[in-house]
């Protein structure tokens, strides 16, 4: 359950879309825990987050709406696993004549989706109304956010996110 409430945290406290998928959460994790971050601030960053994934301006995400987002997130996630990829090849090539041997590749990336768009759905649909409130949204992740700060000062600092990550 901890492993969760960090995970959750850590993909809250990100910038991009933060609806967890693991390239959301892969991208996050090491800028998440950088800097410490107010509990105002991530309620700006997930306010803004949920209204961009918002498309109709309704109030709530919809099944298409999230697939839509989760689409947008792994194609921003691909195209930045491929540009790693190719300046990995660049130096895993150290003969430089474009190709691998095997003894040269050693390396590899690999990316696994780990939810669909609809358990996602299921799994931040509170009410299961078929659709994903503001509340429904920000609530795992202020929960977390809660849980983090310790010294309840209404700020995170990156000791915080270690010793929760230690529990």
């Amino acid at each position: 359950m901890e492993a969760n409430v960090v995970r959750i945290f850590v993909i809250g406290m990100g910038t991009a879309l933060a609806l967890g998928t693991p390239a959301t959460a892969q991208q996050q994790q090491g800028a998440a825990a950088a800097k410490p971050i107010t509990r105002s601030e991530l309620m700006s960053r997930l306010d803004s987050n949920f209204a961009a994934v918002d498309a109709n301006k309704d109030g709530s995400l919809s099944a298409s709406e999230l697939a839509a987002a989760q689409k947008r997130d792994l194609d921003q996630a691909q195209a930045a696993i491929r540009s790693r990829a190719q300046a990995a090849f660049q130096q895993l090539d150290t003969n430089k004549d474009g190709q691998l041997s095997v003894q040269e590749f050693s390396a590899s990336v690999q990316v696994n989706a780990k939810e669909t768009a609809a358990e996602l759905m299921q799994k931040m649909d509170g009410n299961k109304d078929g659709k994903i409130s503001a509340d429904e949204f920000k609530g795992p992740r202020l929960a977390a956010f809660n849980r983090a700060d310790a010294n309840k000062d209404g700020t995170v600092t990156p000791a915080e996110v270690q010793a929760l990550q230690r529990r």
